[in-house]
């Protein structure tokens, strides 16, 4: 437990600049509230302690404005920035070293049994608002820009951006791959499409002057 507790606050140090001290983290941030209390949820639900389980989290959405079903598994070092907002289904997994931004859903489309909500590889980035349908994965490495609606499988190492989601970027993987959080430099697919159809359409223009 302490060296769990010992990674998780090493790992908001790293990744959240407003963070000042090991105290602040844990009393404070309720990110680590969320899932310090998940973790008792869980091992509840595991338990057949459904009442309880479901208990612990409503209680603990209360505090945080972080709602995580008792059912969902999430690795270790799991970084919630701010956390507002934030909903993890029943079925949803998250990997080790993730980073997730307020508003976030991991959710279903209702239109399936059984396995209904994402599994989230490692070090994937999630960002503020984007939201996650469906029983695929997000691929190990990944970055979901912010306000993204994914809809289907996202392979490793890649960049989704838009509404739904479309690949911008593929491969770069690179060591604590989250650290770079920056989401404001990643294209535009369709900005990109309309220049690629401007392009298209000038060429035609010119050749038929000549």
């Amino acid at each position: 437990m302490f060296k769990d507790l010992h990674e998780t606050i090493q790992a908001y140090k790293a990744r959240d600049p407003a963070a000042r001290s090991a105290l602040e983290i844990l009393l404070l941030y309720p990110g680590v509230k969320a899932v310090r209390s998940h973790r008792r949820a869980h091992w509840c639900y595991e338990h057949n302690l459904k009442f309880l389980a479901r208990w612990i989290s409503q209680h603990a959405r209360r505090r945080t404005g972080i709602e995580i079903h008792p059912g969902a598994k999430i690795g270790r070092r799991l970084v919630i920035d701010h956390g507002m907002g934030i909903v993890i289904g029943e079925t949803a997994e998250i990997g080790d070293d993730c980073l997730i931004y307020h508003g976030v859903t991991l959710g279903g489309t209702g239109k399936d049994q059984g396995k209904r909500h994402p599994t989230i590889g490692n070090n994937v980035l999630i960002g503020t608002g984007a939201k996650v349908l469906g029983p695929f994965r997000v691929g190990d490495n990944c970055r979901i820009a912010a306000g993204s609606v994914v809809l289907t499988e996202i392979p490793p190492n890649c960049t989704a951006v838009g509404v739904p989601a479309r690949i911008v970027q593929r491969g770069g993987a690179r060591e604590d791959y989250v650290s770079e959080v920056d989401q404001v430099s990643v294209p535009d697919p369709v900005a990109v499409e309309l220049q690629f159809i401007k392009e298209q359409l000038e060429a035609i223009n010119l050749s038929l002057k000549k």
